[in-house]
């Protein structure tokens, strides 16, 4: 899987995640409607970008975060039949935080 894949500098592989594909009313909805994803969650992340200065930035995001991107962000690529997506960290928009955390 995503093991044969080691992403550089500031870039990270999220999976995204499957959405539904049924309304709520029983409507079964087609490829052609489906909204495309724009969460998914991180299964790979790179070691961060270099400052002007040579200093490694790391990255805010680890393997397994829930992750909101940008919409039509990244690369879309297709690894053992299993759909991910290459970004770069700036196409992150927000990452889930859980209530633990957060303290509550």
């Amino acid at each position: 899987m995503v093991g044969k894949l080691e992403p550089l500098a500031d870039r990270l592989v999220v999976k995204p995640s499957e959405k539904e594909e049924v309304t709520k009313s029983g409507i079964i909805l087609p490829d052609t409607v489906k909204a495309k994803p724009q969460e998914g969650e991180v299964v790979a992340v790179g070691p961060g970008r270099l400052s002007e200065d040579g200093k490694r930035i790391a990255m805010d995001v680890k393997i397994k975060d829930i992750v909101l991107y940008a919409k039509y962000g990244g690369t879309e690529i297709k690894v053992d039949n299993e759909d991910l997506i290459i970004l770069r960290e700036s196409d992150i928009l927000a990452k889930r935080v859980s209530r633990k955390s957060r303290g509550g």
